[in-house]
């Protein structure tokens, strides 16, 4: 059963369902290393492995109701990553995730989206535990969550390596 995923939209950003047109660049951007070295086990994927990953995202919709968005510039309609709420089995909480294609960073994109995600969790899905995985080097990925509210709570063990968790404030 496809479910309807929402559009959201800022200023600058659109977040829109992950399309296969999406792959190229999708699949670029997790071949990246730089992009890549902080998600997961740090290692860039594969075209096949990137593949398998935005089916993993399509498909979180499907299991839980809500999940991970492409994001596209408003202004010219260009795939510059995803973001969104993401909660797999097996993960250390109801996350808010972002990661953007290198030309992207730098220009407040990341907090725009994720603040709309954040948004969408606490008064569409109703979510009051809300988190962000974070590895301990990524200080682009910790300033995002720190300008968005959230305070680091606790370290764990994520894919074999430790990752930050940083929680977001319940609002009312």
């Amino acid at each position: 059963m496809r479910v309807p995923i929402p559009v959201l939209e800022t200023p600058r950003l659109r977040l829109r369902e992950l399309r296969e047109s999406d792959f190229p660049a999708y699949a670029a951007m997790m071949s990246d290393p730089d992009v890549a070295r902080y998600l997961a086990d740090g290692r860039a994927l594969t075209p096949v492995e990137a593949w398998r990953q935005m089916a993993v995202f399509i498909g979180h919709w499907s299991l839980r109701g809500f999940g991970v968005w492409a994001v596209e510039a408003r202004a010219t309609g260009e795939f510059i990553g995803r973001i969104g709420c993401f909660q797999p089995e097996g993960w250390p909480g109801f996350e808010i995730c972002y990661t953007l294609d290198r030309p992207a960073w730098g220009k407040g994109y990341a907090s725009e989206g994720a603040a709309k995600a954040l948004d969408f969790a606490r008064t569409v899905l109703k979510r009051r535990d809300i988190c962000s995985v974070i590895r301990p080097q990524n200080e682009g990925s910790k300033r995002v969550a720190l300008k968005l509210g959230a305070t680091l709570a606790e370290t764990v063990e994520f894919y074999g390596a430790p990752a930050l968790i940083y929680r977001y404030p319940v609002t009312a």
